[in-house]
């Protein structure tokens, strides 16, 4: 009856689509803590998607559209509301944050495109080429919990600063290491860490 594919080995990847749509529209409100949640809640999902989507029965197909709805999943919670995000986060950075945030998403739109072709490749990688976007969903939370605690800083230059920094990183030619392993856990508990100090100083 419907196109695409709706298993359990996509539900994940949904919920972090759900998850930063929700973000986008905190974010577009002006509701900075909330939105930041909700990306991190996206890093989540998108950490352990693949982890579920391996221990399922997949045929071709269902592994094949499982590769394109990661990606799409990651342009919407990594690069569209990070870029609303800064929208406001770079607000004090006047017209330049258009540029900035433009930059942005074509780096990432780029990054996640140079994965797919490099993946269709075939061979067991160990290493990303560049960032991968969905670091997005650790480095900014942790950014706004920071500066949380400096209200002096000028957060705005700051923020304008880190959205060309890891734009930049997106395409760079550097090996970053594939988590594994203990790795899975310690970036969920930081997450979840992050999303609790958020909760209780910026939210409840």
């Amino acid at each position: 009856m419907f196109i695409g594919k709706y298993n359990r080995s996509v539900i994940l990847t949904y919920v972090g689509v759900a998850a930063a749509f929700a973000g986008i529209a905190f974010a577009v409100e002006g509701m900075i803590a909330p939105a930041m949640i909700a990306l991190a809640i996206a890093g989540i999902c998108d950490l352990f998607d693949g982890v579920i989507a391996r221990r399922c029965k997949r045929d071709k197909s269902e592994m094949e559209f499982g590769v394109q709805i990661d990606s799409l999943a990651d342009v919407v919670g990594f690069l569209a509301l990070p870029a609303v995000l800064g929208m406001r986060l770079a607000d004090g950075a006047g017209i330049v944050k258009y540029p900035l945030l433009f930059g942005y998403v074509l780096c990432g739109i780029i990054r996640l495109a140079w994965f797919n072709t490099s993946a269709a490749a075939g061979g067991v990688r160990t290493h990303y080429d560049g960032l991968p976007v969905t670091y997005a969903a650790l480095i900014f939370p942790v950014t706004h919990a920071v500066l949380g605690f400096f209200p002096e800083f000028n957060a705005a230059l700051i923020w304008a600063a880190e959205y060309v920094i890891i734009a930049v990183l997106f395409i760079l030619n550097v090996k970053i290491a594939k988590p594994r392993g203990v790795w899975y856990i310690i970036f969920g508990a930081l997450a979840v860490g992050i999303i609790a100090l958020i909760l209780v100083r910026d939210v409840l």
